[in-house]
């Protein structure tokens, strides 16, 4: 790819910065993350008037059905993140379910679903995990039964991010219960409002309800809800925690957080000196900023790869491990600089940034395991990257509890 900008990406760069400029007083704040905030919806539709958000996706469900360009991209997020202002809406339903719909839903259910995700006016949630089944998904026991026109669902999941928000689960349920485990689930389209969906949230360390446990209880769901056919369930959730991967290994989300940390260096002062004099704090800043343009470089080899219709090979395997684990390391760091100030929560008069750090250590370390575990991202990588044997299983039998 040649990295050069000619005039015309110039000139493009000029017209990201000329809308930045005319609609700064219509962005939400940064930490505006209500997913019902009416400042948020307004700047969302905004955006997708202008090509800012959705920019490549058809325009005929919402989009703004621009060609792909990695170098346009770029652009778009190097301006918002100079500028401070808020991108586009992200989460479980316009970064996994989109995508997963566009590849493998039906005319109906891109219709229906798309467009309202994509303005923020429907939100979902992702009923994958189960107490018994997390990091062997396959193994969920939430089961789904035909009667008429209807699946009727009995079971349950956990860990399900914003459940308590959601208007919609993207679920899987085992329909074929005498397939082999990987072959006899499907992937369903549920309201939540339905009548048996009980959910009860799950307090984390963080101090908030992050997750939910979500039960279902005979709810009745349209059999035409299904994604893909019934048993296929697996491969059109490997669709979506591809696309879930690639959300929670942003590299633009990394290079903005890593500028707020600098901000902070810069600012704040110890004995006179500004912390970006400190030796060890500085050099732990440009090693993080090191690993955050590789991961700019990599998000512009995978956006050249979908555009030419290419497998990205290693360089998507790497995305989720090195994502979450840098913005760990990210949030690490900004406590460390902050001192005692870092260890403070809540309501403190001395806290900074509204605490935002102190939550973001709490929580990135939940990241690093939900959406496969960095062990299993390190297994995915050694086997399906670089060709290694697999982990050899004990036969059936070998093994007795004593």
């Amino acid at each position: 790819m040649d990295l050069n900008f000619t005039q015309e990406y110039v000139d493009f760069r000029d017209q990201v910065r000329g809308f930045l400029d005319t609609h700064k007083d219509q962005a939400p704040a940064q930490g505006d993350r209500s997913v019902r905030s009416k400042k948020r919806l307004a700047w969302q539709k905004i955006l997708l008037e202008n090509g800012y958000a959705a920019r490549t996706l058809p325009s005929e469900y919402g989009g703004y059905g621009a060609e792909p360009d990695a170098l346009r991209a770029r652009i778009i997020a190097e301006e918002f993140a100079r500028a401070k202002m808020p991108g586009g809406i992200s989460g479980q339903g316009i970064n996994m379910l989109v995508p997963t719909l566009l590849e493998l839903g039906t005319d109906e259910q891109k219709a229906k679903y798309i467009r309202p995700t994509l303005e923020g006016e429907m939100v979902w949630c992702q009923g994958y995990s189960e107490p018994g089944a997390g990091s062997d998904l396959a193994s969920l026991r939430t089961a789904a039964v035909v009667d008429g026109d209807d699946f009727v669902i009995n079971g349950q999941k956990i860990w399900t991010s914003t459940a308590q928000f959601a208007d919609m689960m993207f679920c899987l349920v085992r329909t074929e219960p005498d397939a082999p485990k990987h072959q006899g689930i499907s992937y369903i389209l549920i309201d939540m409002k339905t009548p048996g969906i009980e959910v009860r949230p799950l307090m984390t360390m963080t101090g908030f309800a992050e997750f939910n446990e979500v039960f279902f209880t005979d709810v009745r769901v349209p059999v035409t809800s299904i994604v893909g056919n019934r048993g296929e369930g697996w491969m059109v959730a490997n669709a979506t925690l591809t696309h879930e991967r690639g959300m929670l290994g942003d590299p633009d989300a990394a290079l903005s957080r890593l500028r707020q940390v600098a901000d902070i260096m810069q600012n704040e002062q110890v004995d006179g000196a500004t912390l970006m004099d400190n030796q060890v704090f500085r050099d732990r800043l440009l090693q993080l900023q090191g690993e955050a343009y590789a991961m700019k470089m990599n998000g512009m080899r995978l956006t050249t790869a979908a555009s030419e219709k290419k497998s990205a090979g290693m360089a998507g395997l790497l995305v989720k491990l090195q994502g979450c684990e840098l913005n760990h390391q990210i949030a690490e760091l900004a406590i460390d600089v902050m001192g005692e100030y870092g260890m403070l929560f809540e309501d403190s008069p001395f806290i900074r940034d509204k605490g935002m750090w102190q939550t973001a250590y709490m929580f990135d370390l939940g990241l690093i395991i939900g959406g496969g575990s960095a062990q299993i991202q390190k297994n995915i990588i050694s086997e399906r990257g670089l060709g290694m044997p697999r982990e050899p299983k004990p036969a059936p039998g070998t093994f007795k509890a004593n």
